[in-house]
């Protein structure tokens, strides 16, 4: 009898052990909650003092506190001072920590060491967020949340133009926030995942009050099925040029209702006089700039010169620029570089060369544009997200289908608006992909004759 028990008790610590080993692989959040996160807050608590003080993250204490300890605790050695911790929170991907810093450290001393405090607790990843003047948010990921994208809960989004499009390393959403980034500029090579960004980013588009406007100058693979939803749509370079005619055209109208009302801001506005939020989706900003023949030279320049207006001053009469490109750089052309400039908004997926990640993030981090460059391929939709001010962190966005966002824009189609300006370019809505004949090659192909005739 004791050796039946003794092989149900080794059977199910064997079970066990294989659970959590399979948990570990396929559902990482369930092995976190049960193995991992105990585990490191366990060594959190105990090795956080001599953590702190290995990675020069302590300090001499004041003198205050010097005399302190000398006289009331009696002792004659005063340890250094390590930041305090505030407060400490768990959730399924990891737990956060904040931090208030002693003087004589800053935000940019915690950064540093953030590696090495990965290591030592034995964590995926660890983030450092400024989130007030002396305060510091540590965020640890227990595993590559990356690997599989699950996009966390958004309870309540903070503007009427915000958009959860990816999810942060840190498990948090990366949202995109058009009031607060007006432009963006996304760069990509092939098969990297730009493409299921965009589809992310029209799809969360679609159920809010805003007009989309498509520029797609590869005849539209790419938009062409979401054109339930447009506003507007051009498909060749000379559609594009009056495209954008007539967006500079309702930018200067807007203007001139501001004007009339004295504000400076579209949302200053009273909402039954505000004009609807539109949104302009470039695919290929490429093709705006590269021409084949001299003729079209002054075609392209004043595609240039319309989208620089818009990039410096459509901002503030709600209408909002989102380029992508597969590369960017100043050979493009005259205006590539100021364009480039007005462009706040960065994201880089994998690119076959170093200069377009230079392009892309170089004025924002080194370290950015380093990782975008160490992307490897087998993992695309991930990308490195940043913005002028500086602050920058790797994203990846869940996979969709185009036929998931064909449907949102179709299920969301009445909330397309109608704009004046763009009613030329107003996509036809009863014309489908699928709804045009099949092409007849007889007809073209010449009857033919022995080679003796």
């Amino acid at each position: 009898m004791s050796d039946l028990i003794t092989a149900v008790e080794v059977s199910g610590a064997l079970a066990a052990a294989g659970g959590l080993g399979y948990a570990k692989v396929r559902a990482p959040r369930v092995w976190w909650s049960l193995v991992g996160l105990p585990v490191v807050r366990v060594r959190f608590a105990v090795t956080y003092r001599a953590t702190m003080d290995v990675c020069g993250l302590t300090v001499q204490p004041s003198r205050v506190r010097a005399f302190m300890v000398r006289t009331v605790a009696r002792r004659s050695d005063v340890l250094p001072v390590p930041p305090q911790v505030r407060r400490v929170r768990y959730s399924s991907t990891g737990l956060r920590v904040t931090l208030r810093l002693p003087a004589g450290l800053e935000p940019a001393d915690v950064s540093a060491a953030s590696a090495r405090l990965r290591h030592a607790w034995g964590v995926y990843s660890v983030a450092v967020v400024e989130s007030k003047p002396g305060f510091v948010e540590l965020r640890m990921t227990g595993y590559d949340v990356l690997r599989r994208v699950r996009m966390p809960r958004v309870r309540k989004l903070a503007g009427p133009l915000v958009v959860p499009v990816a999810l942060r390393e840190d498990g948090s959403a990366f949202v995109r926030d058009y009031r607060a980034v007006p432009h963006a500029l996304t760069l990509g090579a092939n098969q990297s995942g730009k493409s299921m960004y965009q589809r992310n980013l029209i799809k969360g588009l679609a159920s809010l009050d805003v007009a989309l406007v498509g520029i797609d100058c590869k005849r539209g693979v790419e938009q062409g099925r979401f054109t339930s939803r447009f506003s507007g749509f051009a498909t060749t370079p000379d559609e594009a040029s009056g495209l954008l005619d007539a967006l500079v055209g309702e930018m200067e109208s807007r203007f001139d209702l501001l004007s009339l009302h004295q504000v400076s801001d579209l949302w200053d506005l009273p909402a039954s006089l505000r004009p609807v939020p539109l949104v302009v989706l470039v695919d290929e900003v490429a093709e705006l700039f590269l021409t084949s023949a001299k003729k079209d030279e002054e075609r392209r320049d004043r595609m240039v010169m319309q989208m620089v207006r818009l990039a410096q001053m459509a901002r503030a009469v709600g209408i909002y620029l989102e380029v992508c490109g597969q590369r960017f750089g100043s050979e493009l052309g005259r205006g590539a570089t100021m364009l480039r400039a007005q462009l706040t908004g960065r994201v880089v997926h994998r690119v076959n060369d170093r200069q377009t990640a230079e392009m892309g993030l170089g004025d924002i981090s080194s370290e950015a544009m380093m990782a975008a460059c160490s992307i490897p391929p087998d993992r695309p939709g991930i990308a490195v997200a940043g913005d002028t001010s500086g602050g920058w962190s790797r994203i990846r966005t869940p996979e969709i289908t185009a036929d998931d966002t064909a449907a949102a824009c179709r299920k969301f189609a009445h909330l397309t608006p109608n704009i004046a300006a763009l009613a030329p370019y107003r996509p036809n809505p009863s014309i489908r992909v699928g709804d045009f004949p099949a092409f007849d090659f007889t007809t073209t192909l010449a009857t033919p004759r022995a080679a003796t005739e």
